[in-house]
């Protein structure tokens, strides 16, 4: 990954938060060698210059959602509009204008069949001006969620500070108290529990004690969003692959392996692996497809998507 505008602490900083997002900054101060108010000042400053926040968010899986992985075709007049409708909708991950502003990417959410089909089925395919939805469940994440795309700990200082892995068959069913918490946590996931309390009128004590049982079971964890332009990798571009059923795990799992990965996951459909990539420049972009990409062997089919605008990141 290239190097940025930020330096060896700031990085460190955005590490340790990837592996513990409420890791407080006395213990952040520990691991990185430094005092919690030099933490706190650096944190302060990556918030205001380069937009980093910790967000909470939801296991899909673990609180028994289903993930969409959305293609929306429309004629470029109104895909910024149709866009931003989606971005305010809380049920949409994220929001991407690509391909040259005809097509609007999105990851949707849906607790129920029927919340799916009701955005997928009846209410995108008469939107006016879309000419065509596209809709692939995403079946596994081979890279993305909680993985950190700064590795700048040591493997020591790392596991200093990660939380404990989650069982593999950790489950929660949240109530509707617990998805205005979360809703509070996506803001901001580093807000206090005093200050949680006071929005939900619940007391401090019940919140942190809902909040440990969420992450222990891996249906609650913490991200960080941070603008890849900070980290010098501007051109963010997405690939649907078509992969032989028998060779997927493997060409997911390599594809994961790569440094320019953002998230890889196995979807349906005919283009059955969905990655993003970030790079520096076309010309990097150019290098990774004709060597990493191309000495994948299974890969079939390959489209790729440049992203021109981020609507919403969560």
């Amino acid at each position: 990954m290239a190097r940025s505008d930020l330096d060896e602490l700031d990085l460190g900083i955005i590490h340790a938060l990837h592996l513990d997002g409420r890791a407080s900054f006395t213990r952040l101060g520990e691991v990185l060698g430094v005092s919690d108010q030099t933490v706190a000042r650096r944190y302060a400053r990556l918030r205001a210059d380069f937009r980093v926040r910790v967000s909470a968010r939801t296991d899909a899986a673990r609180v028994g959602e289903v993930s969409w992985c959305v293609r929306i075709q429309c004629v470029p007049s109104v895909a910024v509009t149709v866009g931003r409708a989606l971005a305010r909708r809380a049920d949409t991950s994220w929001v991407k204008l690509a391909s040259g502003g005809t097509e609007i990417s999105c990851m949707v959410r849906a607790v129920s069949d029927r919340d799916s089909s009701a955005l997928l089925l009846e209410q995108l395919p008469k939107t006016p001006n879309v000419t065509g939805v596209t809709a692939n469940c995403l079946l596994h994440v081979y890279f993305g969620g909680p993985q950190s795309p700064v590795e700048a700990l040591s493997p020591e200082q790392a596991a200093a500070i990660r939380w404990p892995e989650a069982p593999p068959d950790g489950r929660a069913v949240l109530s509707d108290d617990d998805r205005r918490l979360v809703g509070l946590l996506a803001a901001d996931g580093r807000t206090g529990f005093t200050e949680l309390a006071a929005a939900t009128g619940r007391p401090h004590t019940t919140l942190r004690r809902r909040v440990q049982e969420l992450r222990e079971c891996g249906a609650l964890y913490f991200d960080v969003d941070v603008d890849h332009r900070a980290l010098r990798l501007p051109m963010q571009t997405m690939l649907w692959l078509s992969v032989a059923p028998d060779r997927m795990v493997e060409t997911g799992e390599a594809l994961a392996r790569h440094p320019e990965a953002a998230f890889v996951g196995a979807t349906t459909g005919s283009t059955n692996l969905y990655a993003a990539v970030l790079c520096p420049d076309p010309a990097a972009f150019y290098r990774y497809l004709a060597t990493r990409v191309a000495a994948l062997p299974a890969i079939q089919h390959l489209e790729t998507a440049p992203v021109i605008q981020t609507l919403k990141s969560l």
